[in-house]
């Protein structure tokens, strides 16, 4: 097992529920959901997919159930922590790529909770955040000004290094095609919204 899967495995965090493999039975059923999504920075993405703290009985990246959880909970962290730049944050560029992860994750669960419609047996996301992203969130909400700025910028851009290499490790080896399919076609959305995180002052 390579580093990169063990920082994943270390990373799905008492958030998780326990593992949902399931089989590929509806593999076409929404295999066209990530394709169909215009990959721009602008536009709705697919589970940016922090996978951070740790957890002992957290299922793996690589299957359908923690693939998901970890999804939904990226999701709901970044709304959360982009929600505070309207307030705390000073430089415009990122209260304006805040607002764009706000928009792209709010359409990132619907799309995520599209894709996994009527998969059999059926999976439900957990959006709990772990406990590294709640420490994240907290941390962020006692700071303003270039000093929320500075933190936000470095969380969103490991987070969105972490997600690339989650997507791509599902997509090149997790237990669900559909999934797999929509790791592979968010790869291109999460590398752009990386390059604007770390261009972030």
């Amino acid at each position: 097992m390579n580093t990169r899967i063990l920082m994943l495995l270390a990373g799905t965090a008492l958030a998780l529920s326990a593992c949902g493999k399931h089989d590929n039975a509806n593999t076409s059923a929404d295999t066209g959901n990530a394709t169909d999504l215009n990959m721009t920075a602008d536009n709705g993405m697919a589970a940016d997919t922090n996978m951070a703290g740790t957890s002992a009985t957290a299922p793996s990246p690589l299957t359908a159930q923690g693939f998901v959880n970890a999804a939904a909970a990226s999701d709901k962290f970044e709304i959360e922590s982009s929600k505070l730049a309207a307030s705390s944050a000073s430089s415009d560029a990122v209260k304006k790529f805040a607002a764009q992860m706000i928009t792209a994750h709010t359409a990132s669960t619907a799309k995520l909770k599209s894709t996994i419609s009527g998969m059999t047996p059926a999976i439900t996301p957990d959006d709990t955040l772990t406990p590294d992203q709640q420490q994240k969130l907290d941390s962020l909400k006692g700071l303003n000004g270039a000093a929320f700025d500075s933190a936000y910028a470095a969380a969103q851009t490991q987070g969105h290094q972490m997600t690339l290499d989650a997507l791509k490790d599902y997509a090149a080896s997790g237990d669900n095609a559909t999934l797999k399919t929509f790791a592979n076609g968010m790869i291109p959305t999460v590398t752009a919204h990386l390059n604007m995180a770390k261009g972030l002052k």
